[in-house]
């Protein structure tokens, strides 16, 4: 095929996006209508194809205005009916399938992207951590589990919204073939930690640790969803993934720099292994080798469906997914389905364009709006198994792009925010703030508490010249208290000078994400619980004047 080839970037607005909606389901599947773009507007041209007889019109390029920032490279060229869709669209009608016209292709492409978005970015995360040595974020091979003996900081970008407060162990495990075994030491009082199991469903659907397991040694089983053997002795408990693949985050609570001795002995007591190991058995046969998609952020932006349909057929369906499995496999996408977004019509690409766009702004909504908003902090319980989402495919969207591998709520309170109380956006480049706690208003834990500045566009840690990326519980001794033992942070760019720099939270200088933790929040008054209704309230950030 000879073709021109340009690329326009522009970034469409509501309108445009209408309008070619319309007017593109107006004309049907096959065709744009050619009066309705003559004269064709700025995102449209004309352009020969082969032998120079026919012309067909292209949209040459357009940038979804979001954190996903799916950029797609639609660019001329003459027009296939063998994409993805349009054979989905045969070969369902042959069975008798309704086709989904152009306006139900992007209801479904909404409706796949926030189904999908959480399993995707499980897998971009997984990728870069856990089978990818050449990435910058790698941590060890997946069944090995690899202990961090720091915090995190700005470099860590595998993972938003990182947790700067404890070091991290981390592994993936492989349940194919047989479960997994944990082992933990003895970790005393007062030292929090917490072992995490979320599978690549992104549920939370287990913990262990100082609130569920306690402080004594113990030995605990991890099967995936085909495993029917028995139960080991000596094995406390048994945790069922609804997926092969399962994370394990280890969180151990560092109290100072000179502590970090300590952390290192007790994640060197964590033991992980199979179950044959565990119990001195041949293993059995390996699981088939996998031949995995290459992905990182940047190419799971560009390649969102690519990368959902690598993912889905290591995700066992469920009954609450069926509806929306039915349809993204009715436009090409799912197991044994091959999606190419290169091939699809214009039409298409502009219907799936449409349908990601509106499911991405459906998601940011619901991140804003989604808990109780109380001073400004979005108070919310978004993380949970999956009894706690029940199909809800938004919420569990929500929790990814707010911060993936985030806790529940019974394990972890996360209230965030990117606002003064009047709805006005945070800027580190504009202002400075103050954070006050009441004498008696501290974050009632029984764990620890802290408050995290991130970028307000990468949602990642930021450079400063002092590296404090948050200020928490075990810093109350080194901090400055206020006459009527008040506790103020300073939040702002540059230092609020010497006298006050022990209390300040540098900020980027632009738009901020606040984000205070609660780890194993009380139960009892005062309490952030239940979320969004609990006694105790964040205070506001204050501008100052």
């Amino acid at each position: 095929m000879q073709a021109i080839a340009r690329l326009i970037i522009n970034i469409w607005t509501p309108d445009d996006y209408r309008r070619f909606l319309k007017i593109a389901t107006r004309s049907g599947p096959g065709r744009i209508a050619r009066t309705a773009f003559w004269p064709p507007p700025p995102y449209f041209r004309q352009y020969p194809c082969k032998g120079g007889h026919t012309t067909k019109r292209v949209f040459l390029g357009g940038i979804l205005p979001s954190a996903v920032a799916l950029v797609l490279l639609l660019v001329g060229g003459c027009g296939s009916k063998n994409d993805a869709i349009t054979q989905a669209e045969k070969k369902d009608a042959v069975n008798g399938v309704p086709v989904p016209s152009l306006a139900e292709t992007k209801a479904i492409a909404k409706e796949g992207f926030i189904f999908g978005l959480p399993i995707v970015m499980y897998y971009t995360s997984a990728y870069e951590l856990f089978v990818d040595p050449t990435s910058s974020q790698f941590k060890a091979p997946i069944g090995r589990l690899t202990n961090e003996a720091r915090v995190f900081t700005p470099k860590d970008t595998a993972v938003i919204t990182p947790n700067s407060d404890t070091p991290y162990s981390l592994m993936e495990i492989d349940l194919r073939a047989e479960p997994t075994v944990i082992s933990l030491p003895a970790v005393p009082k007062p030292r929090y930690y917490s072992v995490q199991l979320t599978d690549a469903n992104t549920f939370n659907y287990g913990y262990m640790g100082s609130r569920t397991t306690g402080t004594a040694p113990g030995d605990y089983m991890i099967v995936g969803p085909d495993w029917k053997g028995e139960t080991p002795a000596h094995i406390k408990q048994v945790f069922h993934s609804t997926t092969p693949f399962s994370a394990v985050i280890f969180r151990t609570q560092l109290f100072n720099a000179a502590d970090m001795p300590n952390v290192v002995k007790i994640q060197a007591g964590y033991k992980v292994q199979p179950l044959s190991k565990y119990l001195k058995q041949p293993a059995p046969a390996a699981p088939p080798a996998i031949d995995y998609l290459k992905v990182n952020a940047e190419i799971a932006k560009k390649e969102f469906w690519q990368v959902l349909d690598f993912a889905l057929p290591y995700i066992p369906p469920s009954p609450e997914e069926a509806a929306i499995r039915a349809k993204l496999a009715s436009i090409g996408i799912g197991p044994g389905k091959k999606f190419d977004m290169k091939g699809l019509s214009v039409e298409h690409k502009a219907a799936m364009l449409l349908g990601m766009k509106e499911g991405d702004d459906a998601v940011d909504k619901y991140i804003a709006s989604g808990g109780a908003v109380i001073n400004g902090w979005n108070v919310g319980s978004f993380f949970g198994d999956r009894a706690f989402y029940n199909g809800d495919w938004l919420k569990r969207a929500a929790a990814a792009k707010g911060g993936i591998f985030g806790n529940s709520a019974i394990e972890a309170m996360y209230p965030l925010t990117r606002v003064l109380p009047s709805g006005e956006t945070l800027d580190g480049s504009k202002h400075n703030y103050t954070l006050t706690f009441a004498k008696d208003g501290l974050p009632p834990v029984n764990a620890f508490w802290s408050v995290t500045m991130y970028d307000g566009k990468t949602q990642f840690l930021i450079n400063n010249p002092i590296n404090r990326y948050l200020i928490n519980s075990p810093m109350l001794p080194g901090l400055k208290k206020n006459a009527d033992g008040s506790l103020t942070l300073y939040i702002q760019k540059d230092s609020p000078g010497k006298a006050k720099e022990s209390n300040w939270l540098p900020a980027p200088d632009g738009t901020i994400y606040l984000v205070t933790r609660l780890y194993w929040p009380k139960e009892t008054p005062p309490s952030i619980l239940p979320p969004g209704e609990g006694t105790w309230k964040p205070p506001a950030v204050v501008q100052v004047q």
